[in-house]
């Protein structure tokens, strides 16, 4: 079997699961259901239609949105906050779709951080950048990353000037967004630099415009040709004069750096570790990362075929790939309510439920350690590139906050506004075929919560020690048709409640539940 063969038999449920859990950040049972008998090309094209464009985040205190506002120093917090709030929104409520996963993935490629930018009507136009190029061409999404004016002061191109170049962004574009460490020169980096030079942005922190755009300015162009080296086969950059010198350099030196086979291979394998794993074994990069990486280049480099081609291939769907990253903070946060069918209220006819809401889930997941929009490198999370990968997001402190935040989740002790979460246990026993039945309500619920199976001995552990502490299991089928038979006593209803939430919570806890 060839990795990258495409699977053409429907999903099964199983199946779905692990495509909605690595494309999405969690699916509900309802998406599970309507996506279970499709094909996978079928299916990718659901999670990769067109969705509509998002209403931008409101400013607290004048209800309106703050990119339309002029800068404000006394409001910076508040507008990054309700930046963050915003795209957790937006997380939380998405369907199945492909779009807030990859423009998550391409946040942390194109890294840009609140701290160092300090204007969040930046960092939001960045996001709207990320957002419209996600799902498409990977060459206009490098030419406008290049321009943004965030990425321009956050890497210093607003300050390679003729004469006097910065070179960061020139490294930063083929180290960390295209090429790849090892596959350029230090010559390199000075010639791109070069081409680079010009480019500012203007209404940072403005008072007095709220308009922000990226500009070109020729008298600050080096115009001399740029010399590249072997790595580039010499290529050549004629120098240029003029209104149109900074676009046209900026798109032969996009050109040359994608002719490299190495480019493809460097996003397609940033690419398997978002979706699939980290381990790149020779196999792996001969029989996959490779023909994988020539799918993308000779299809022009449009992110719909390559990742049609990664998520329909017999590889993704391996059993023995299924639970084998551990879930971001990000994934355990959102997927948890999202399975629940919890979405967030609606902004402006609920402002402070929206609020308290996406606030609560924004920080645990930074205290989780993936604070978005506020990774604490250029490099991004830790866990997507350096040694040990995903196991990074595991340590003493963050293991004890996942439990508790999944204790108080499954206990529905989160309020925000007039609202309460209400992750009623009762009501997902009556979801299962016999929730009477311990065996089945256990086999049934580790089904859906687990990426991986778990073994008997796990479930028996869960139906004697947990469910019925002890007991005969009998005792539980009795208490259940007695509640069933009564359904209105509150007495009967809290006796089941109790020892369902005790299992959700102790399910929650396992090690098996921070797979992915």
């Amino acid at each position: 079997m060839a990795l990258l063969d495409p699977i053409k038999k429907p999903l099964t449920l199983q199946q779905v699961a692990h495509l909605l859990r690595r494309a999405t950040f969690g699916p509900s049972p309802a998406q599970i259901q309507q996506f279970t008998g499709q094909t996978p090309q079928a299916a990718l094209q659901l999670l990769l239609a067109t969705t509509p464009t998002p209403a931008p985040p409101i400013d607290p205190n004048t209800a309106k949105p703050f990119n339309t506002l002029v800068f404000d120093a006394n409001q910076q917090g508040n507008w990054q906050s309700a930046t963050k709030y915003w795209w957790v929104g937006l997380m939380l409520n998405e369907g199945a779709s492909l779009r807030e996963k990859m423009t998550l993935f391409w946040q942390n490629h194109f890294v840009s951080t609140f701290n160092e930018v300090s204007d969040a009507r930046y960092i939001y136009r960045q996001n709207t950048v990320l957002r419209r190029h996600a799902l498409g061409n990977f060459r206009s999404f490098v030419i406008d990353m290049t321009k943004d004016p965030a990425m321009l002061r956050y890497l210093n191109g607003n300050q390679n000037v003729a004469g006097k170049p910065n070179e960061n962004y020139g490294r930063e574009l083929q180290e960390l967004f295209t090429i790849g460490r090892g596959n350029y020169s230090e010559d390199d980096v000075k010639a791109a630099a070069r081409v680079l030079t010009g480019w500012t942005e203007t209404g940072y922190r403005s008072a007095t415009t709220a308009d922000i755009t990226a500009t070109f300015r020729p008298a600050q162009h080096d115009t001399t040709d740029k010399v590249f080296s072997d790595a580039y086969q010499k290529t050549v950059i004629r120098g240029r004069t003029g209104a149109t010198a900074g676009e046209d350099e900026l798109g032969e030196l996009v050109d040359m750096i994608l002719r490299q086979p190495e480019t493809a291979r460097f996003l397609v394998r940033k690419l398997y570790r978002w979706f699939i794993n980290a381990d790149l074994t020779p196999d792996v990069e001969q029989n996959f990362i490779e023909p994988l990486a020539k799918i993308f280049r000779d299809g022009g480099y449009e992110m719909r075929t390559v990742l049609t081609a990664l998520l329909t291939s017999q590889h993704f769907y391996d059993d023995g790939l299924r639970g084998a990253v551990v879930k971001s903070p990000l994934e355990l946060t959102l997927g948890t309510l999202r399975y629940f069918g919890i979405t967030a209220p609606d902004p402006v006819t609920n402002p402070m439920g929206f609020t308290q809401l996406t606030a609560y889930i924004w920080s645990n997941s930074r205290n989780l350690q993936q604070d978005i929009m506020d990774q604490p490198t250029v490099f991004g999370w830790r866990p997507y590139y350096d040694t040990g990968y995903y196991d990074l997001w595991i340590n003493s402190t963050t293991l004890a906050l996942r439990g508790l935040y999944t204790d108080q989740v499954a206990a529905g002790n989160v309020k925000y506004g007039t609202d309460k979460l209400t992750l009623d246990p009762v009501v997902l026993a009556q979801r299962t075929s016999d929730p009477g039945d311990p065996v089945k309500l256990i086999d049934e619920w580790t089904a859906q919560f687990f990426a991986i199976d778990l073994t008997k001995s796990q479930r028996d552990f869960l139906i004697d020690n947990v469910l019925v502490s002890g007991l005969p299991r009998y005792e539980w089928t009795a208490e259940w048709n007695t509640y069933a038979a009564a359904p209105t006593d509150k007495n009967k209803l809290m006796a089941v409640r109790t020892k369902l939430n005790t299992t959700l919570q102790f399910m929650f806890r396992m090690a098996e539940y921070q797979l992915n």
